[in-house]
């Protein structure tokens, strides 16, 4: 090794110093083009995420109620003790991390089953796909209007009009508690598995034949392929699929607000909701400001969980 050190000329050494500067300068000149693309957007998100959010830290800890931030006086964690001592806005933590961990066990469990359906050759398999992603074109808002409709807890709702048919008293679908909530993650579950069906189908598409050829040839039952070709296949899929239905679900308002309004009772109350109401109609900024940040921890744990748990997964089918 030294003799072959020694060997080197330092003509050769100074080249080899030039060109390192050389690539050095084209390294940070293509750094700074590049920040140039992403200084505006940089902007954008300090404007509207990290200002808001550092400011809704420091209301947290104020009685801040909208009008004069220079009248707010400092309350420590007062505000957050409110949260755990409020029942209504305890309600809607729970119900929005119930709803959150439902639909994306749900939706995922039914959804890649779904796909690897839609991906074999049958008449009207087109339509099939364009019908089940059609589901989810309508916004949750309309969704929820026509689902109101349909579990309406009267005689004249569509399913109670069915069960009466059949000599069956009204069910009080959006009346009762559990039913209300039950409603709701049926709803979301049905308008989101065609979409995330779609997604797995495209992923899908990109898995060699080559591999379910063989493995037929080997004996290879269909369940077999399944769990060991098209599941390892399928986990960085999984993985966005399963972020987008955690991060929809947590910040979920439209479709509790607009199919039961939060009722009944408390039951379907939302984070969202609970923020909207305490902090900007209520004008309690300070409790809706600690609920928010409180709810963010809760989303970064959740979200943290999930990656962690993606990457076990993933390297235990690999």
């Amino acid at each position: 090794m030294t003799a072959v050190a020694r060997s080197v000329s330092p003509a050769y050494q100074a080249d080899e110093e030039r060109h390192r500067r050389e690539r050095k300068k084209r390294n940070l000149a293509d750094n700074l083009v590049s920040l140039r693309f992403l200084l505006p957007l940089l902007a954008v998100y300090i404007v509207i995420i990290l200002i808001p959010f550092f400011q809704s830290l420091v209301f947290s800890f104020t009685d801040y109620g909208g009008y004069d931030l220079a009248l707010a006086k400092f309350v420590g964690l007062a505000n957050y003790r409110m949260i755990f001592q409020d029942q209504t806005l305890l309600a809607g933590l729970g119900f929005t991390l119930v709803y959150t961990v439902l639909t994306t066990a749900f939706t995922t469990v039914l959804a890649l089953p779904l796909a690897v359906i839609l991906n074999r050759q049958f008449f009207g398999r087109n339509f099939a796909r364009s019908l089940f992603f059609f589901l989810s074109v309508p916004s949750m808002v309309v969704l929820g209007l026509v689902w109101q409709y349909i579990f309406s807890p009267l005689g004249n709702g569509a399913v109670n009009m069915v069960l009466g048919k059949m000599g069956i008293d009204p069910v009080p679908w959006l009346s009762d508690s559990k039913l209300a909530c039950f409603c709701i993650i049926f709803i979301a579950v049905w308008a989101q598995t065609g979409w995330h069906a779609t997604l797995y189908l495209a992923y899908l598409q990109a898995v060699p034949a080559d591999l379910y050829e063989q493995a037929s040839v080997d004996g290879a039952s269909g369940f077999q392929q399944f769990v060991h070709i098209t599941l390892p296949q399928m986990v960085p899929a999984i993985s966005v699929s399963v972020f987008m239905l955690l991060t929809g679900g947590l910040k979920v308002y439209d479709l509790p607000f607009a199919l039961t309004g939060g009722g009944p009772g408390n039951a379907t109350y939302t984070v969202t909701q609970s923020i909207i109401v305490t902090g900007i109609g209520s004008g309690r900024y300070g409790v809706g400001s600690a609920l928010g940040v409180l709810f963010f921890i809760c989303c970064l744990l959740l979200v943290a969980l999930q990656q962690l748990l993606s990457r076990l997964f993933e390297k235990r089918l690999s």
